[in-house]
């Protein structure tokens, strides 16, 4: 069996888009006019996998597709319909996997269950809540929800972006500069300098030895560098809670992430639970969208304990899977029954926290990067000043 793109037409003239497997490419077209298409174009295409990284849609191209579908949903218009309406709205790779989750709903599939196989392009917390959604809380008031978070979480990439702009550009600057005097310069001074035949101080033998080294390996090492990058990568991977569990434990770093895990997991708390979603569904589904896989391990432990009894804000705390503020109006909140209300208030200060964190942290990076690379220009000319002061005549 292999893959195939198709577009076809129905009756009505509604243009369809999708994928499909056949055992060839007649096959394929009988396929689609048996369901009562007019094939208009059909392809091979390779197995789908998660998007690339080029390719993945943005959070803000979701939120506009979110949007739009909930505004038809809201105003009535079949599910159906309203998917194929907002492929006209996007582009893509995003226009595709709408076309593909039109294809599911037609042939009988959930729109939590058709995004779900989309795999990475829609978060665990958008189908979640179009999940909750379908089960009788409203639809479009998930899908809206959903949008909602999604430009909730494109704001924060963009300031997060824009905050890490400066120091990138500094260092990658400072890396050419260093890297300009390191394998132009130096060698050129030395091949000078060995003409006189002269001792040189060691600051300078230093100098030129590093110079010699990146030179003459510095492909080697780059490579090296790369392949021990991609193995400790490979270990975080395998062992990725555990390497949460420290970083949550790390004195800066820690408080930084856990903010950001609780932020995300009282926002989707608060949306499901006001939804009407049972606690036990609200936990698995906040779990998928913590962000943190520590955080994540946590809030299932949290769900066993909601499972046997316990209150929701009890097993939180319990768990310490958000942050103790966080944990503080939770308690308030199932106390007065202003749960949601309390939690997604949690949520907005502890994203501004540690989005205020992370700009204190951004701004000492600044001078520290300058710092450093001053550091290192003042050793080189250092380093041929020396050597040119120690030059005597002969």
């Amino acid at each position: 069996m292999a893959t195939f793109r198709f577009e076809a037409a129905r009756a009505d003239g509604h243009a369809v888009r999708g994928r499909l497997e056949a055992a060839s490419q007649s096959a394929a077209a009988a396929a689609l006019s048996a369901r009562g298409l007019f094939p208009v174009l059909v392809e091979p295409a390779g197995e789908r996998g998660a998007p690339g990284i080029w390719r993945r849609p943005g959070a803000r191209d979701r939120a506009t597709a979110l949007r739009s579908l909930a505004t038809l949903v809201d105003a009535g218009v079949p599910l159906e319909r309203a998917l194929q309406a907002t492929e006209r709205v996007v582009a893509g790779e995003l226009c595709e996997t709408l076309g593909r989750a039109s294809a599911r709903v037609r042939e009988g599939s959930s729109l939590g269950a058709a995004l779900a196989a989309e795999g990475t392009v829609f978060s665990g917390v958008t189908i979640g809540l179009v999940r909750a959604g379908e089960r009788g809380v409203g639809l479009g008031v998930a899908l809206l929800q959903a949008a909602e978070q999604a430009e909730r979480e494109a704001e924060m990439a963009s300031r997060i972006r824009a905050a890490l702009a400066y120091p990138v550009l500094l260092c990658a600057v400072g890396c050419i500069s260093v890297g300009l005097i390191v394998v132009v310069v130096i060698p050129r001074f030395a091949a000078i300098l060995g003409d006189l035949g002269q001792a040189l101080p060691p600051a300078t033998r230093v100098l030129i030895a590093m110079s010699n080294i990146v030179r003459g390996w510095g492909v080697a090492l780059a490579v090296a560098l790369v392949l021990l990058t991609a193995g400790v990568a490979q270990v975080i991977g395998s062992r990725r809670r555990a390497w949460h569990e420290q970083l949550l434990r790390a004195p800066v770093l820690g408080p930084l992430r856990h903010g950001f895990a609780t932020s995300r997991v009282t926002r989707i708390l608060s949306a499901l639970l006001q939804t009407g979603t049972p606690a036990l569904a609200a936990l698995d589904i906040a779990r998928d969208a913590a962000g943190d896989a520590a955080v994540a391990g946590r809030l299932e432990r949290s769900r066993e304990l909601v499972a046997q009894g316990e209150g929701l804000a009890a097993a939180l705390r319990a768990t310490g899977a958000i942050t103790h503020t966080a944990l503080q109006l939770a308690t308030i909140g199932e106390g007065s029954g202003r749960l949601p209300a309390l939690l997604r208030q949690a949520a907005d200060l502890e994203e501004e926290q540690a989005e205020r964190h992370l700009r204190s942290l951004v701004s000492l990076l600044e001078p520290a990067l300058i710092v450093a690379f001053a550091d290192a220009v003042a050793f080189v000319a250092a380093a041929l000043l020396q050597a040119v002061y120690s030059v005597r005549p002969t």
